[in-house]
Formats: structure tokens, C-alpha cells, sequence
């Protein structure tokens, strides 16, 4: 493996690829809600995970999942229980929808990210 170097201040310091860096630009809502969770509660998997440069795919895996998983439980939700109509009742539809999203959230968190 080669290394190129640069100087700052003296000092020659590595010019390192990190290949999650890209991945990271990716991610939406539940990634980073996973790497915040990683990061403060579980720091020794968070380390490797850093350290082996594997973080990048695992948010963006995790992203990904909860998006479907939010898709899935809403649709779930609007057969069980049918939002109003919007033309009716907007304000009826909005407080539906917000309360759908909530609880779909919080599935979520349970089952994909505080894990």
C-alpha cells in the first residue's frame, strides 16, 4: 500500500481515502438517527464499525430499511384505519396523516434504529 503524505506545519500527515464519506452524503433521517444512537450508546461498535470504514454502508443499509419499513407500516395504517377526506375535512386529513407518521415512526425506532 502506498501512502502520500502532506505538510502541515511541519508535520507529515497521511492523505487517507475514507471510502463511507460518500455514503454518508446519502443518508436521510434514519441513517443519522442510527449514527447518533451508535455514537453515544454503543461507542465500542460505533469504533469498529469507524475504524473498518463499514459505518457508511451500515447507515445507509439502515436508512434504506426504514424507508421501506415507513412505507410498508403507512399503508398498513391507511387500510386499517382510512385518513378523511381532504377535501371535507383538511384539518381532519392533517391530524390523521401526523398521527400516521408518528406511530409509524415509532415502529420504526423500536425496530430498526434503537437496536
Amino acid at each position: 500500500m502506498e501512502l502520500n503524505y502532506r505538510n502541515v506545519n511541519g508535520y507529515l500527515l497521511p492523505e487517507l481515502e475514507y471510502k463511507s464519506g460518500e455514503q454518508m452524503t446519502q443518508l436521510g433521517k434514519y441513517g443519522f438517527l442510527r449514527r447518533d444512537y451508535l455514537k453515544n450508546h454503543k461507542r465500542a461498535k460505533y469504533q469498529v464499525m469507524l475504524l473498518q470504514d463499514t459505518i457508511g454502508e451500515h447507515l445507509l443499509e439502515i436508512d434504506q430499511a426504514a424507508r421501506k419499513r415507513e412505507e410498508i407500516i403507512l399503508r398498513e395504517l391507511e387500510k386499517s384505519d382510512p385518513l378523511a377526506e381532504k377535501g371535507v375535512d383538511q384539518m381532519a386529513w392533517v391530524r390523521a396523516a401526523n398521527k400516521h407518521r408518528a406511530i409509524a415512526e415509532e415502529i420504526i425506532l423500536e425496530e430498526l434504529i434503537y437496536v
